[in-house]
């Protein structure tokens, strides 16, 4: 069985679930999302798409209505697919801390839910993260999944660790292999025991491969669909993880055990 930890909501998810399952991927972990690249069919919508990415993942504060839809997107997805896919519920670290509480709470009523994320602060912010961290820990210690990728910074992955530190019920997942800062996410994770790495976008496969030599039990298997196949990503895996005990507990037991699945 095979665990996809980071994939957000699309218009073709019922036709992307079944391809998914045919590569041997048995559940996904939905996140909701504010911009949907699927949707673009011309290179200038692809840039449009972009320049809302952009935005996103650096934190941009924007009305709190904005939120509203892609939540009802998630727990759409949730409803049609019970079994085959869990969330995570979003929370914007740009809303106030009341209506951030009440936002994410409101959320993980979802039977379906098993952790918050995918959270995006703005560059060298990591530190802002902590409240929902603390109401991760407030609800029994859920995962949170942190963006990990550019605009974050060194300091943002330091500061992941830190809190993770202080709060050492809660998981905390460092999204798409900590990006171009791959090896301090592999340090700190290694030193950290409730940091783990969520290993979707891996830009170099011999990283990849020396992280599972050496931390096996922190890494997560994730696409980041839409930006990555989840068919691919498996192969990418399945070829630079040898080891079977390895790969078993970075395509599923690690994740299983996280989630308490």
């Amino acid at each position: 069985m095979t665990i996809d930890i980071h994939a957000h909501v699309t218009d073709d998810l019922d036709a992307r679930l079944t391809a998914d399952s045919d590569a041997g991927i048995d559940l996904t972990v939905l996140l909701s999302t504010r911009v949907h690249p699927e949707r673009a069919s011309s290179v200038e919508q692809v840039q449009a798409e972009f320049r809302s990415l952009q935005n996103v993942v650096a934190g941009e504060a924007v009305d709190p209505s904005e939120f509203a839809a892609p939540a009802m997107e998630l727990r759409a997805a949730l409803d049609a697919h019970p079994g085959r896919v869990v969330g995570m519920a979003a929370a914007p670290l740009t809303l106030e801390r009341r209506t951030l509480v009440e936002f994410v709470d409101d959320q993980l009523q979802h039977p379906s839910m098993v952790g918050i994320g995918e959270l995006t602060c703005a560059p060298d912010a990591g530190q802002t993260i902590e409240p929902v961290v603390q109401l991760a820990d407030d609800h029994g210690g859920l995962p949170v999944l942190v963006h990990g990728f550019a605009p974050n910074t060194e300091g943002d992955l330091r500061s992941y660790a830190a809190i993770a530190s202080r709060h050492p019920r809660v998981p905390i997942i460092i999204g798409a292999f900590g990006g171009l800062n791959s090896m301090l996410a592999i340090e700190l994770a290694t030193d950290v025991s409730n940091l783990y790495i969520d290993i979707s976008s891996a830009l170099q496969i011999f990283v990849l491969r020396a992280a599972a030599g050496r931390i096996p039990s922190k890494l997560l298997f994730g696409s980041n669909t839409p930006y990555g196949l989840p068919a691919a990503s498996l192969k990418t895996v399945q070829a630079a993880i040898t080891d079977r005990g390895a790969l078993t507990a970075v395509l599923h037991d690690n994740a299983a055990g996280l989630m308490r699945r």
